[in-house]
């Protein structure tokens, strides 16, 4: 009975959170850098998770948002590798399709995509490139045999509206004038109503959000033209895929594989990261409160209210797929630095 009796306060002892670290975040502030402008997607993604998250961290600390667009969240990345002090106040939130531009060598990538630490994703999406209906591009057929190419928006070589149009044109045969430059999503989409371009790629999770998608949808502004998963979303029974579209224009097999190692993107979804060199009792922290935030039922009760879907990836997962993903045959390299325009 008396080693029954001391062996119960050990377990106690053992289970009781570390008073360093449960009080570690007291009383601060951690920083979610945005790698996009304000009023993007994951802009937007960004804050909401900023209002729960401090919730499921010991020590209830504050959330920030700061914004810090440039290369399609390449600036944001690099400052959180090589800038930001690894002491568990800053994360980020970045664009899933980083790694493309590791893989072909730019010299602008100061980080390791494999290297950062993965907190999990709120949402991943499929991708969808819609169209004003006003134009004669009816179809993706139209597209791959008009004299003229369409003007699509993009913000920078390596995100969605760049390299989406640029693989269809390397597996299906496509042609797409891509204008690059725009700071984020809005001014994008606001570039089409001005008809200075007539498509974007984005997510399908966008698509399906608040304005000005929801408008359009009413007033038939903008059609879909393609979406890119393997199969075809529910609530887009009668829009062709690209895996089905490169079944019948017979893609071969080396196009194939550049195409699912460019759609490996859509797995990462909306990535939310760490630096490399946080501490790992930071780190626990904080990948055990995000998975925590993600099934609260105040935030998903706020998402839904703001038409944003939750549909999240853990981190472990991303984890496996980000180390996985950037070690790649030569073939499928130099593939991607064609993509890039490299």
């Amino acid at each position: 009975m008396k080693t029954i009796l001391l062996v119960v306060p050990f377990l106690v002892f053992l289970l009781r959170p570390d008073p360093a670290q449960a009080n570690f975040y007291q009383g601060k502030t951690v920083t979610i850098i945005s790698g996009t402008t304000a009023g993007s997607a994951y802009d937007t993604y960004a804050r909401l998770i900023a209002q729960h998250l401090g919730k499921h961290v010991p020590g209830n600390p504050n959330f920030i948002v700061q914004n810090m667009p440039g290369g399609g969240s390449i600036v944001a990345a690099n400052f959180l590798h090589g800038v930001a002090k690894p002491d568990g106040l800053t994360i980020a939130s970045i664009n899933p399709a980083l790694y493309f531009n590791q893989l072909a060598g730019r010299k602008e990538v100061q980080f390791d995509w494999a290297k950062f630490n993965w907190l999990g994703s709120p949402d991943w999406s499929d991708h969808v490139i819609y169209m004003r209906t006003d134009t004669p591009y009816k179809t993706i057929h139209d597209v791959r045999t008009a004299s003229t190419p369409p003007k699509c928006t993009a913000t920078a070589t390596g995100t969605t509206g760049h390299y989406l149009p640029k693989l269809l044109e390397e597996t299906i045969g496509t042609k797409f004038n891509i204008i690059l430059g725009y700071p984020g999503g809005p001014e994008m989409d606001l570039a089409v109503e001005r008809n200075e371009a007539q498509c974007r790629a984005f997510t399908t999770t966008a698509w399906f959000s608040g304005e000005p998608y929801q408008s359009w949808r009413k007033n038939g502004f903008a059609r879909l033209l393609i979406q890119t998963g393997r199969k075809r979303d529910e609530r887009l029974p009668d829009l062709p895929t690209l895996y089905e579209l490169m079944d019948q224009y017979k893609t071969t097999g080396n196009d194939r594989r550049l195409a699912d190692v460019v759609l490996a993107s859509n797995i990462f979804g909306r990535p939310y990261v760490a630096p490399p060199a946080i501490p790992a009792d930071q780190f626990k922290i904080l990948r055990e409160a995000f998975a925590k935030t993600m099934s609260d039922r105040d935030f998903l009760a706020e998402a839904k209210r703001r038409n944003l879907e939750i549909k999240p990836k853990a981190g472990e997962e991303l984890e496996k797929l980000a180390k996985d993903i950037v070690v790649q045959p030569p073939e499928v390299i130099d593939r991607m630095k064609k993509l890039l325009g490299k």
